[in-house]
């Protein structure tokens, strides 16, 4: 048997035998707040213990498993960085080939969650399913119960595929698949696994609260100055990448960006019962939410890419600051989460609030309104302190690129094959047996590692194959994880271990096709 089919074969194989050991690991990453949780802090507790900026015990329990699973090779090979992102690195020492001349491959997934609404979990699904522990009582589990929650769930017959949990689709399993990834990597080097390559993995903190902010410690803090072996040719995305009607496990090679915008309306308090003594913001700030949901609904103002799609923008959050609910309001603050695509700007997103004919009229009243972009400054849970404009840029990567190429043909040798569609083919979401190429619906790591074109602070060989897209350029980057979106940050979150398992395969078989793809078409 050729030497890349064997291969194939073999990251299939173990990608499958190493199914129990991955669910196994992702049920204790999703339990692990519970320990935390319920205590009161002066009893060890956290009741934020999991979420962006309090993943500490989760990543201390994955460092762990790392080295006990022999995914590294020796306990030096995985650490955490002075963001508090945990690193580990997977080579074949003996190849031959120098490390500036290596290609360098990072996998990238996110190991914080959002809130795990501990409560509804157990009111909605009557107690059958719990945010941490999973699956508790099979015999109060109502299958209706569930698919009223969720985007996607296979039959019936197939649950017993199930992994139940807050953080299963969103997205610890992306950050098992690649522990067992590059397990299956070192256990293959012999058959050729990391010919020409390393890999750095990272599984990365706050991305929930702070899109991107593991990697852009990197892109700011690490790599200016770098030499070539830790600067990125290409950054695979562990992130979901099924969608409840398109299939699952999708090779995602772009995202819109998105922002923050933060509307102050600022008034004059009064009593309720003589509201002509006050300026009222909550009522001015009506005037500018209804506006502007008008105006999105029309498209006014929203750009259209064929890729991508459209811009959009919602009210995401709001806080009123009030004497009592017998009283004019004295401040008003609200915010618009608005996704960029290819063609709009920040700037311009800004200024369409900032020109509402409903802004202008609560200024001409006499109230104050600015109209801003807030700056995220939650220090990480290893005390590193962050700053920086919540702005998070979309990206792109060509399908053309070798990196996208590379990955479409890593799922043909180790997907394809073991995949079998009922006659018809397959539905909704489910497992296809052919690459489906296409872009996320929300956010992930992948905005932070874009830089500005004039950053000339990491110096980038030109063979690296970097990206320019608009006013950045970023390392090619594509998206393979377990999760259908539609499921994420949902009440009863699962993750089909089957589609953990071909993730799996994706991430062990990738980095050699990728060498393969980008080697001179002489030497192929």
């Amino acid at each position: 048997m050729p030497e890349l089919q064997k291969l194939d074969a073999r990251v299939a194989e173990l990608a499958e035998r190493y199914r129990p050991l991955a669910v196994g690991i992702l049920k204790e990453a999703i339990r692990i707040p519970a320990d935390a949780v319920d205590l009161a802090p002066d009893e060890g507790g956290d009741p934020r213990a999991g979420l962006s900026n309090h993943e500490g015990a989760r990543l201390q329990f994955l460092r762990d498993t790392i080295i006990d699973v022999e995914a590294v090779r020796h306990a030096d090979d995985v650490w955490f960085d002075d963001f508090g992102n945990l690193v580990w690195v997977a080579r074949d020492p003996f190849d031959g080939v120098p490390p500036e001349h290596q290609r360098i491959i990072y996998f990238d997934g996110h190991s914080d969650t959002v809130q795990a609404l501990r409560a509804q979990w157990r009111d909605k699904l009557g107690g059958a399913v719990d945010p941490y522990d999973g699956l508790v009582d099979s015999a109060l589990l109502s299958h209706d119960a569930v698919r009223a929650q969720l985007g996607y769930v296979p039959a019936d017959d197939e649950w017993s595929h199930l992994v139940f949990g807050r953080g299963s689709a969103d997205q610890l399993a992306g950050v098992v698949a690649e522990i067992v990834a590059t397990k299956i990597l070192l256990e293959l080097v012999d058959e050729g696994s990391l010919r020409g390559c390393i890999v750095r993995a990272y599984a990365t903190v706050a991305e929930e609260d702070n899109d991107g902010g593991g990697p852009r410690h990197v892109m700011h803090h690490v790599l200016p100055g770098a030499g070539p072996e830790l600067i990125p040719d290409v950054v695979v995305l562990t992130e979901g990448t099924g969608d409840a009607v398109k299939g699952a496990l999708g090779i995602y090679r772009g995202q819109r960006g998105r922002m923050q915008i933060e509307v102050t309306v600022i008034g004059r308090s009064c009593h309720g019962s003589m509201p002509f003594e006050g300026l009222n913001p909550l009522e001015h700030g009506g005037a500018i939410l209804a506006e502007a949901a008008r105006r999105h609904a029309d498209g006014d103002g929203f750009a259209e890419h064929p890729f991508l799609g459209r811009g959009t923008r919602t009210a995401s959050w709001a806080e009123l600051d009030s004497p009592s609910d017998c009283a004019v309001p004295d401040r008003f603050t609200f915010r618009f989460d608005r996704r960029l695509t290819v063609g709009e700007t920040a700037e311009q997103a800004r200024a369409d609030i900032e020109a509402l004919d409903a802004v202008a009229a609560a200024r001409a009243a006499g109230l104050t309104v600015t109209v801003d972009v807030p700056r995220y400054q939650q220090a990480t849970w290893r005390s590193c302190p962050v700053d920086n404009a919540q702005i998070y840029p979309g990206w792109i990567t060509p399908d053309t690129h070798p990196a996208i190429e590379a990955a479409v043909d890593a799922y043909r040798r180790v997907v394809t094959p073991h995949v079998h569609e009922p006659a018809g083919g397959a539905t909704a979401g489910a497992l296809r047996s052919e690459p489906r190429v296409d872009k996320w619906i929300f956010s992930t790591d992948g905005v932070g590692y874009p830089v500005a074109l004039g950053d000339t602070s990491i110096d980038v060989p030109v063979d690296k194959g970097w990206v320019e897209s608009g006013a950045v350029r970023h390392p090619a980057m594509f998206g393979i994880g377990a999760g259908i979106e539609q499921n994420t940050h949902r009440i009863g979150e699962c993750v089909d271990a089957r589609e953990l398992q071909h993730a799996i395969a994706v991430l062990a078989r990738f980095p050699r096709a990728f060498v393969e793809h980008t080697r001179p078409a002489s030497e192929r």
